[in-house]
């Protein structure tokens, strides 16, 4: 029998806002004891959360996981670095890029699997320029004007 599909969805909005999306992956977190528990009662933030190399590894700061309610005295650190798990292609292809001038990696989203793992949905980004900022919040407004009419 299938599990049943998570409703555990945590968005960093501000980062569409903020970058234009090259390319996203999707990253395994290595997670402590109790920062899986926190996730799934979704007390987790993504606000300033961005990705960076440590040798050939991929971490993952910025992304606070508050400690677990019912937790004892093996808590977890909430903001500490966590490292992000992909394959050896997808990880070389991120460091080359994120080498480039203007490109950076952004958390996007954070979400549990299917198979109960916690998941980051990690792109590869350019930041916008404020004109670009407008344009973004024009069409947003344009969109939700002909949903409201009911085009």
């Amino acid at each position: 029998m299938p599990k049943a599909k998570s409703k555990i969805q945590i968005n960093n909005k501000r980062a569409s806002f903020d970058y234009e999306f090259l390319e996203t992956f999707v990253a395994g977190i290595q997670l402590a004891g109790t920062e899986i528990k926190s996730i799934r009662a979704g007390k987790a933030s993504l606000q300033d959360a961005y990705c960076f190399f440590v040798g050939n590894e991929l971490f993952v700061r910025g992304m606070n996981i508050a400690q677990y309610h019912w937790g004892t005295w093996g808590q977890h650190e909430p903001t500490r670095d966590r490292k992000l798990l992909l394959n050896r292609r997808e990880l070389r292809h991120l460091f080359m890029e994120d080498k480039k001038k203007g490109l950076t990696i952004v958390a996007v989203r954070l979400f549990v699997a299917e198979n109960g793992y916690a998941k980051l949905l990690i792109a590869l980004a350019r930041g916008k320029r404020e004109y670009d900022k407008r344009e973004s919040i024009k069409a947003k407004d344009t969109r939700r004007e002909m949903e409201r009419d009911g085009y």
